[in-house]
């Protein structure tokens, strides 16, 4: 392909739309944020992440284009936001709607549209066909309609681009084959063509597996904190078992896949998903369980001035600047709701403030606290460790080696 237009440079569209560019693919990098396309022309990173300046540098010196126009090109990959209604868990398909509206507007005939968004099962089908019979565009002959789930996380952006297999889902297997050989410029994982429906319920499946076992440790953790039991120490020794792989409990879930796809199943499903809603609601049930282990240690050591009490930590997972859907997030939502205010925050990988009382300067976060809640592992608390000597500390991720340490 000649020409590949990224739709939404994000977490995801802008390193996929970098490294198609560096791969030797004339690419157009199109976002409706006139903000965000004026910095990309500047050489301004919108988000951290190893590796990506490299590559942003690279595909600038291949041509790479920022606008927030639409252009015609020979395939077009979607890659915005699809969050969920809140009270029915179902899908907004809202933007990626409006995303193809807009290249049904200039696209040249037998252009091929490739969601890379995350969408729950029978979202194609149910929202995104009806726009072109609406538009009068005949699928198969006038445009080409496809799903290629992205498969990258924040921190490992650049690697899982290259070596995570990838599905493509389509109508057509000749389309999918000249899809698969555009991915194949820079995956060199395994590239799998199947249909549409598959693809969308496999992506989602994925991410609700890992969203169950990560709420087996969770609930797990608060059997053993009733029991008076380590719950670090039994994980550890069961799994030794060679069957047996239970992942490390913590504060909570976020991001926006783990935290979000299970919902959709649950939101389309509620009569047969009850295993994966238990999960949900076991899972964004932490950051309200951190709490009562605050209130616990306050209560235990005399603690009445909330003012003291400072977090660690606001995105979703360490060494990233990610904060949507981070547990930090919801918990501060619920203590606003009681107290009003949040406690004093601090984050290295979070460099504008996005809450009240946050720092920017660690020394002065420390000075002003008597409690250190540990929400997230970045490397640089894990560098700076000494730093918390004589705090008032709980650790939720399990990662500081201090004596008399709170654990959940």
């Amino acid at each position: 392909m000649k020409k590949v237009c990224v739709v939404g440079l994000g977490y995801i569209g802008l390193p996929t739309a970098l490294i198609m560019a560096t791969s030797g693919i004339s690419v157009v990098g199109v976002d409706y944020d006139c903000e965000v396309i004026s910095q990309l022309k500047n050489g301004i990173l919108t988000f951290e992440e190893e590796g990506l300046q490299k590559l942003f540098n690279c595909a600038v010196d291949n041509g790479i284009e920022f606008t927030d126009s639409y252009p015609q090109a020979e395939a077009y990959i979607i890659a915005v936001p699809t969050p969920y209604e809140p009270s029915s868990k179902r899908i907004d398909p809202k933007y990626i709607i409006s995303a193809i509206n807009s290249v049904l507007d200039v696209c040249c005939k037998d252009a091929i549209i490739i969601i890379e968004s995350t969408v729950s099962p029978g979202t194609i089908d149910k929202y995104v066909r009806p726009v072109f019979v609406q538009r009068g565009k005949k699928l198969g002959h006038d445009v080409h309609i496809a799903h290629a789930p992205e498969r990258i996380i924040p921190g490992c952006m650049i690697y899982e681009l290259k070596n995570n297999p990838r599905t493509i889902g389509v109508d057509n297997v000749e389309i999918g084959q000249q899809i698969s050989e555009l991915y194949q410029t820079f995956c060199k994982a395994e590239i799998i063509i199947t249909d549409i429906r598959t693809a969308e319920m496999t992506k989602v499946v994925e991410n609700t597996f890992r969203d169950i076992n990560i709420a087996f440790a969770n609930e797990l953790c608060k059997i053993c904190r009733k029991e008076n039991l380590d719950v670090y120490e039994i994980i550890r020794i069961a799994n030794m078992h060679p069957r047996v792989n239970i992942l490390k409990p913590g504060p909570g879930v976020g991001g926006h896949c783990i935290s979000v796809d299970p919902w959709f199943l649950v939101g389309d499903h509620p009569e047969l998903s009850l295993l994966i809603h238990e999960a949900r609601k076991i899972n964004d049930s932490m950051p309200e369980f951190v709490l009562s282990r605050i209130n616990e240690i306050m209560s235990k050591h005399g603690i009445d001035d909330f003012s003291r009490i400072g977090v660690y930590g606001l995105t979703y997972k360490e060494d990233v600047d990610d904060v949507r859907e981070s547990p930090t997030l919801q918990m501060f939502d619920k203590i606003t709701r009681h107290l009003g205010q949040v406690p004093k925050v601090f984050d290295p990988m979070v460099k504008h403030d996005v809450v009240p009382n946050q720092y920017q300067d660690f020394d002065l976060f420390l000075a002003d606290v008597d409690v250190v809640i540990i929400m997230v592992g970045h490397s640089h608390i894990k560098q700076n460790m000494n730093e918390l000597k004589g705090k008032i500390i709980l650790d939720t991720r399990n990662i500081c080696n201090l004596k008399d340490v709170y654990k959940l």
